[in-house]
């Protein structure tokens, strides 16, 4: 390793190493800024300051404490997603709306996470989510185009963003890569059983882990089996997750064990993810407590239900939203193997 991969950001050598990358990464910024712009988007600043981190089990947020005027203390959280803020205004009446800024996610630092990065995630009010899969993968393509880079690569992986993308449902991307008939190991409400994918996985070959939990084992499998088959030579579009997994998205009508949710890879990467959003307070706030009673069993942690959010989503209207990693998406689209490589300042080890 050179002198300048082991020196300081801000070293002069390293820094002229760095550089073309970040060049890059502004003038995707600035394009991304026009793109949003000509399509009427609204770039909203919520605040990183919230109630609650948001309420997914394995998301971990950065605790602070908030004192008032009257020297009081109130736990706060450092957001992982301005989601709340943004449905928060869709309740208000904006329809389009976009935000590109820092988030923060704890526990989480390697060649794809970083614990401080940024995170584009926009909505469309009153539209269905075939328009921000159509989004996303516009996006992607402008990522390229800006950069010039012909194919995506990581980890001798490689994928052409402008080839037209692969759109596979969940359930069939466990029965083609790993052998898993997922749908039949929950019933017609969606309500999974554990002891019975852990049965498929042992009749597919496959170790069962100790821990048999639906979730677990679910997560086992697509990490090991599924996440690196997808997005090989073009882009992947997983549709269509188990309803269990996928906490704020409402369900596909007509059948209940699957919602609208999906998320895109490039590479084995991923890139965003994305809902219908849920709309339903009620239903929301039995599938946050249920994440929060998993998260407590897991990691003996618990984050509290932002309930001013479950009070505006009687407000809200159908919308559909996605999340994507900025970062990553400049990665690929510079050909960087570390998410750090196009950061302009990684935060201190």
């Amino acid at each position: 390793m050179s002198a300048s991969q082991t020196s300081p950001f801000w070293h002069p050598q390293r820094h002229a190493d760095r550089r073309p990358a970040l060049l890059a990464r502004s003038r995707v910024d600035v394009a991304l800024r026009a793109w949003l712009a000509e399509r009427d988007f609204l770039v909203v600043d919520p605040p990183g300051l919230q109630r609650s981190p948001g309420n997914e089990t394995h998301l971990h947020a950065f605790a602070t404490n908030m004192i008032g005027n009257d020297g009081q203390g109130r736990a706060m959280y450092l957001h992982t997603s301005p989601e709340f803020t943004m449905k928060k205004l869709l309740a208000a009446g904006e329809t389009r709306i976009a935000s590109l800024q820092h988030v923060w996610r704890n526990r989480e630092r390697s060649a794809l996470h970083h614990p401080e990065f940024t995170m584009l995630e926009w909505y469309r009010a009153g539209e269905p989510y075939d328009a921000v899969i159509a989004d996303s993968l516009a996006i992607i393509r402008l990522a390229a185009e800006v950069t010039g880079i012909g194919q995506f690569r990581f980890r001798e992986r490689e994928c052409d963003p402008r080839t037209e993308a692969e759109r596979i449902s969940v359930a069939d991307a466990f029965a083609l890569h790993a052998g898993i008939d997922l749908l039949a190991t929950m019933d017609g409400e969606g309500v999974p059983d554990g002891e019975k994918l852990a049965a498929q996985m042992m009749r597919a070959g496959m170790a069962v882990p100790a821990d048999r939990s639906w979730s677990f084992l679910f997560t086992h499998i697509l990490v090991e089996r599924v996440e690196p088959q997808l997005g090989n030579g073009r882009v992947t579009v997983l549709d269509r997750y188990p309803a269990c997994e996928a906490a704020l998205a409402r369900r596909v009508p007509g059948d209940r064990r699957v919602s609208e949710r999906f998320e895109i890879y490039a590479c084995g990467v991923e890139l965003a993810n994305g809902f219908g959003e849920l709309t339903d307070a009620a239903e929301q706030r039995v599938r946050f407590e249920a994440e929060m009673a998993e998260k407590a069993r897991l990691y003996g942690e618990y984050y509290p239900i932002d309930e001013d959010f479950l009070a505006a989503l009687d407000f809200m209207p159908k919308a559909s939203g996605v999340a994507l990693g900025f970062d990553r998406l400049v990665m690929l689209a510079t050909g960087a193997q570390r998410i750090e490589a196009v950061l302009w300042a990684p935060v201190a080890e």
